[in-house]
């Protein structure tokens, strides 16, 4: 019974909150408001302007890398395990194959900003 009435309660007040979010604000649409904001001063040019897909492939490089720190965050205290062959496979294996995607990506030249 709590359960069910929690569950009730949760989805109505979150239905309720995205009603209001959704409905909340004014629809009209003046200058000032669809203009970018660039702290106070008027904006030097268009902010649709597309990035570069050199960033995009360098923000995927640096999650990627990121991703390795993480997933190899707790060799540390696998190494404390009885059997350490199979850990130490793994480490080898996944280090092993993001320094080939660093080299493929290097020799492909995908790390140079300039074109």
């Amino acid at each position: 019974m709590n359960l069910t009435l929690a569950l009730i309660v949760n989805t109505s007040l979150s239905s309720l909150l995205v009603l209001i979010a959704f409905w909340l604000p004014q629809m009209n649409i003046y200058t000032e408001k669809s203009s970018p904001y660039e702290c106070g001063f008027d904006p030097m040019g268009s902010a649709r302007l597309p990035f570069s897909m050199k960033f995009f492939l360098v923000a995927i490089t640096f999650l990627l890398f990121d991703l390795e720190i993480a997933l190899l965050l707790p060799l540390p205290w696998a190494s404390q395990a009885n059997n350490l062959t199979p850990m130490l496979m793994t480490a080898l294996l996944l280090i092993s194959l993001l320094a080939l995607g660093l080299a493929y990506e290097w020799l492909q030249k995908g790390l140079e900003w300039t074109e």
